[in-house]
């Protein structure tokens, strides 16, 4: 888990949590007493749902850190039925939110249980015992005072194990000290650390560029790698599975590196060579190279050098000055237009309100209630803007689970 101390003290991008869905309440064993009625007959409503615990995408989060200080998530339990065919009221189910690009592991059998990229998808992890019946419901014409009543049911457990892959549209890489944090700071509001000394960056780092036109795009300063990160070495690959997640790969290039350190064709060679080793999905990415600090001396003939070493496009540009971001704007801009573009082929899964596997016999039936519920939460989950929905309105769903329920008072 990577956990990080000062400035990048609040970034984890890995945690284990247990969660537990409520306890379904008893049923009641309760017999109508009433003046002039002599034999009433049973009336013990049943118990209430426990409620379920859902895991919801945030794009807002970018870091695991509140779930890695709190290991412990449980629904609330549904309350016992009671007399006079009061049904007790359903738990309230517990929405877990986690920033968009966490995937979700059984611990106990590594299996991926799903993987939330998308803004507001969620998925139940655990859910909920559903509440035992009364002794109303085992009235019969030949057994008309039954005495018995259902207890309620134990929720789902499960172990979990998350794992968080930064979403951004670019992000930047490069070796050390090449000036991505520089970058960064300059194109947005972010404060990384900057230093002139390689690792400085030891955690990802998110800024938002402003564009003409309403135009935006999420960007990502990466910790610089070095030959054999894709086996742990420096940083190792605790952070190469953050680029996977990103549109466009911006290979930055030192025009002048300090002595000892790669010429800048072998510099960007050694970059790909990792990619590719780490993974050939990750090294088919869309890619924009820029040799940086041309603001130096001898950096121009560096910057020729390049282009003809690689034989492609090498963008020239100066994170301190500002000299060559424009156009470098514009190739992102334009790179992430067409991957979003061909994203946008894809219709993604928003929701996931189907059941995890848990070993336990599905139920043949489901009230009108519990659907009526669900059409909520897949309303309230749906993409939506800012303004509209800041949160799913728990008091609405669980108002819409105990519809047609007298609940205890």
């Amino acid at each position: 888990m990577s956990r990080h101390t000062g400035t990048e003290r609040l970034f984890v991008d890995e945690a284990v949590i247990h969660v537990l869905g409520g306890r379904g309440g008893d049923g009641c064993v309760s017999f109508r007493r009433e003046k002039f009625v002599p034999k009433g007959g049973p009336d013990g409503g049943d118990g209430g749902h426990g409620g379920s615990v859902y895991l919801v995408a945030r794009a807002e989060l970018n870091t695991l850190l509140e779930l890695a200080g709190r290991h412990h998530w449980r629904a609330e339990n549904g309350r016992p039925g009671e007399g006079g065919n009061r049904h007790g009221r359903r738990g309230r189910s517990l929405y877990v939110n986690v920033p968009a690009g966490t995937l979700v592991y059984d611990a106990d059998t590594g299996r991926l249980l799903k993987d939330l990229v998308d803004e507001r998808q969620a998925v139940r992890v655990a859910r909920g015992g559903r509440g035992g019946r009364g002794n109303a419901a085992f009235a019969t014409s030949t057994h008309q005072a039954p005495r018995e009543a259902q207890p309620g049911r134990p929720g789902q457990e499960r172990t979990l194990r998350l794992e968080l892959k930064l979403i951004a549209d670019v992000g930047f890489v490069g070796l050390p000290n090449a000036g991505k944090s520089t970058l960064l700071a300059r194109l947005t509001r972010a404060r990384p650390k900057i230093a002139p000394y390689p690792f400085t960056t030891r955690a990802p780092h998110l800024g938002i560029l402003e564009l003409s036109g309403y135009r935006r795009l999420v960007l990502a300063d990466l910790p610089g790698l070095i030959e054999g990160a894709h086996e742990g070495v420096g940083l190792g690959d605790a952070f190469l599975r953050h680029i996977e997640r990103t549109r466009v790969i911006v290979h930055l290039v030192d025009l002048c590196p300090a002595a000892g350190s790669p010429a800048p064709p072998e510099a960007y060679r050694v970059i790909r060579r990792e990619l590719e080793k780490y993974s050939p999905r990750l090294a088919a990415k869309r890619e924009i190279v820029a040799g940086n600090k041309l603001d130096l001396t001898d950096a121009q003939d560096a910057l020729e050098q390049l282009r003809r070493a690689l034989a492609r496009p090498v963008l020239g540009i100066s994170g301190v000055t500002g000299a060559g971001l424009e156009a470098l704007t514009e190739a992102m801009w334009s790179t992430v237009l067409e991957a979003r573009r061909e994203e946008a082929a894809r219709v993604p899964e928003r929701i996931d309100f189907g059941e995890l596997e848990d070993g336990r016999p599905e139920e043949s039936e489901a009230s009108a209630n519990e659907a009526r519920a669900l059409d909520i939460q897949r309303s309230l989950l749906a993409p939506a803007a800012p303004d509209e929905i800041d949160s799913p309105d728990m008091d609405e769903i669980d108002a819409a689970d105990d519809e047609g329920k007298t609940p205890v008072k």
